[in-house]
């Protein structure tokens, strides 16, 4: 039996990540795997089971890792306002320190794979997310919404704006574009009006 070398195991999860994002799900290969980390294809399978094995994996630890950066400081029983401003700023924090692990949920959150790991995946966030959501609309801070427009509403301009800052372009013949806090602060206050009751 051979030992497990976290080394490798941490630069095959890397390449499969890049290799997703890059050309999609279909395009992840073990053969090809195995190459990009320099390991033989018997090696991967010291660590995961099969290709479903591997994704499944880099998917559970990167949502722990996404789940554990963007609660840094939250607690669900906060006001409406500052919560949601300190997930705005560990979320942009999140995704401009690791651009590879935004792209790749991104992909997960839109594949058949979303679904089929959601089940027991026991995401930490969507508990505070819905217990925080649930108290705002008590307090009367935050008017009640289906939770697909809440989700569109409250993060979809931030994802928007990272998506500008990490192409380094605006909008076509409008220069290159800054995410900085003075942008970050005015467009969340656009979204917590748009929230109010």
């Amino acid at each position: 039996m051979r030992l497990r070398d976290e080394t490798k195991e941490q630069a095959i999860r890397e390449q499969a990540m890049k290799m997703i994002v890059r050309e999609g799900f279909d395009g992840l290969s073990m053969q090809k795997l195995a190459k990009a980390a320099g390991v033989s294809p018997a090696t991967i399978y010291i660590y995961f089971k099969d290709r479903e094995d591997l994704i499944r994996q880099i998917y559970y630890e990167e949502m722990q890792m996404m789940s554990q950066e963007t609660l840094r400081g939250f607690d669900p029983a906060m006001h409406f306002d500052e919560g949601l401003r300190v997930q705005w700023m560990n979320r942009a924090n999140y995704c401009m320190k690791y651009p590879l692990r935004m792209h790749f949920m991104e992909q997960m959150r839109h594949s058949p794979f979303h679904e089929k790991f959601q089940t027991d995946a026991q995401n930490p966030f969507s508990v505070a997310m819905k217990v925080f959501v649930m108290n705002a609309i008590q307090r009367n801070e935050l008017v009640k919404l289906p939770v697909e427009v809440y989700w569109s509403v409250a993060y979809a301009p931030l994802y928007q704006l990272i998506k500008f800052q990490q192409s380094e372009q605006g909008m076509p013949g409008w220069g290159k574009f800054v995410l900085d806090e003075k942008v970050l602060e005015q467009t969340l206050s656009l979204v917590l009006k748009a929230l109010k009751p």
